[in-house]
């Protein structure tokens, strides 16, 4: 009995050696995240912590955003990102808890016989069958735990995503809303001098009609440039997590200008299937699953197995000491449900698993060739479209100074050159998104979420170039 305490003893103090780590896990998150956007995110436990960030929030949004700047707010700022980063704590603490000893049950009776005798019953059980698979148990947390890194990281890596996809859409907005503003003044001269012309009768109502309803669209046109405007800028607010006195941040005047040259990503699929986020925790699923089901195999007979000691005592005579063993025996489930839910469950993540690799494959693909197409449209307005319309200005102001030409259809073509400048902005503006995509779609996950911030912005690129 002596040996058995002392082994219950030496048990509890190893479970006791389990404990917290002192970065709770993140900096393998700050890592991963750090090798796929160039910054790590900000995991704010304290109240110092927070200090910390918002000096460094209010230090960036003293000056003009860029890209870069935006992605390290929202890492900074964003408390979406915070909630899940403290999923690593909730992780930690599961791993922690398979690493210790369950707690001993301590039982205590007392009962009063007729004639005045008192018996007393006292044990204390400890979880025998929790120590043998202990060390499995902590192997299969332990997984989990790799796998809400992975998570977390992922989280991280798509938040990054979308602010820098939000921060290009709102830079082209309102880059777009100084250009249509342009054509609604062209716009107004126009219909102002046809509405003069008409009353000295020297234009006919027709061609002024024409000029008043185009007046109308530029008009129109530019109310929803303007509502877009805002809308973009609103989404990167959300995204940065910005709110109050924060709200007066300045963006650049204009987008990045063009690479001079595609990326061209060497075994792109390859890398995504060994670096992509959502595929590695995948992957961590599968492994954690499939130990979780050597485990069920092994307890599949012995579900409850608790070994304590416990004495007795009557008044009047001596204390009688012993053992007691707890056992539940398998009469009615000998273990095959849980082992059924095991391997069908194992099952199910490694068929999800082997979807998602294909799903990667294939947003890999199709980000590339959305990535190309986009560059090579915003290439053929910067050297084609935009150059070409230039010299038919310049052209058709040669021939106005000669005469040759009215007034009306001078406005005019300024009004398409201004229009072949705002589809060059919304090329380039959809090329750093496709670029953006790409980049996550190869190292960090399914680009779609973080697609639906660029979804607006592009719809209204026909509108713009509707006249």
């Amino acid at each position: 009995m002596i040996r058995l305490c002392a082994s219950a003893a030496a048990a509890v103090l190893l479970a006791g050696c389990a404990s917290f780590s002192p970065d709770g896990g993140f900096d393998r998150v700050a890592e991963l995240t750090r090798e796929r956007t160039g910054q790590a995110p900000s995991y704010q436990r304290s109240a110092q912590d927070t200090l910390h960030a918002q000096a460094r929030i209010d230090e960036l949004l003293a000056q003009p955003l860029s890209a870069d700047a935006a992605v390290e707010v929202a890492f900074l700022n964003n408390r979406g990102l915070q909630a899940d980063l403290h999923a690593l704590g909730i992780a930690e603490s599961e791993l922690v808890r398979a690493g210790r000893l369950a707690n001993p049950v301590f039982s205590f009776g007392r009962m009063r016989e007729g004639q005045g005798a008192v018996e007393i019953e006292r044990s204390v059980m400890f979880n025998v069958l929790a120590l043998i698979t202990r060390p499995v148990a902590r192997q299969v947390e332990q997984r989990r735990f790799e796998q809400a890194q992975l998570q977390a990281a992922s989280d991280a890596v798509a938040l990054g995503a979308q602010a820098r996809q939000a921060f290009y859409a709102a830079v082209a907005a309102q880059e777009l809303v100084v250009y249509l503003q342009q054509v609604k003044e062209a716009a107004d001269v126009s219909n102002e001098l046809a509405r003069r012309m008409v009353q000295a009768g020297n234009f006919n109502k027709l061609a002024q009609m024409r000029e008043q309803a185009f007046y109308a669209d530029a008009t129109s046109e530019l109310a929803r440039a303007q509502h877009q405007a805002v809308a973009e800028r609103e989404r990167l607010t959300r995204a940065l997590g910005l709110w109050g006195p924060q709200l007066g941040f300045t963006l650049p005047q204009r987008l990045p200008d063009l690479p001079g040259a595609p990326v061209e990503p060497l075994h792109a699929e390859q890398t995504a299937m060994h670096k992509r986020l959502d595929v590695l925790a995948s992957r961590r699923s599968a492994e954690a699953t499939a130990r979780a089901l050597g485990l069920t195999r092994a307890t599949g007979f012995v579900n409850v197995l608790e070994l304590g000691y416990a004495n007795k005592s009557v008044s009047g005579e001596p204390r009688a000491n012993g053992y007691e063993v707890e056992l539940e025996l398998p009469l009615f489930d000998f273990g095959s449900t849980r082992r059924a839910r095991a391997e069908a469950t194992y099952m199910q993540a490694v068929n999800r698993t082997a979807e998602m690799a294909v799903n990667a494959r294939s947003e890999v693909r199709e980000s590339y060739s959305a990535y190309r197409t986009a560059y090579d449209l915003a290439r053929h307005y910067r050297d084609e479209v935009v150059p070409l319309r230039k010299r038919i200005s310049e052209e058709n102001l040669l021939r106005y100074n000669g005469m040759l030409i009215g007034v009306f259809e001078l406005l005019a073509d300024s009004r398409e050159q201004v229009r072949a400048v705002s589809s060059y902005v919304q090329a380039l503006r959809d090329f750093w998104i496709a670029e953006t995509a790409l980049s996550t779609a190869v190292t960090g996950g399914s680009p779609a979420t973080s697609a639906a911030v660029a979804g607006p912005a592009q719809a209204s690129a026909p509108e713009a170039a509707a006249h």
